[in-house]
């Protein structure tokens, strides 16, 4: 009875406050690795600075993009 009480709590009300702790964290590591920038150091940040994060993370330049070099004729 007592565990079946836990693991109702847990599910319906923790697991989900939990998720919206963490979801924006994750949202900005996980772009942050999409666009070439490190994954833990974005995780980090924004959780000091959740909203701002995503912001700076938006406005900053994709390093996965690779520049065609210039030919000159």
């Amino acid at each position: 009875m007592i565990i079946t009480t836990i693991l109702l709590f847990f599910e319906i009300i923790l697991a989900p406050v939990v998720f919206a702790i963490i979801a924006p964290q994750l949202l900005a590591a996980f772009y942050a690795r999409h666009i070439g920038r490190s994954f833990w150091f974005w995780f980090w940040i924004s959780f000091l600075i959740p909203i701002i994060s995503l912001i700076i993370l938006m406005n900053l330049e994709d390093k996965t993009k690779e520049v065609a070099p210039k030919e000159t004729v």
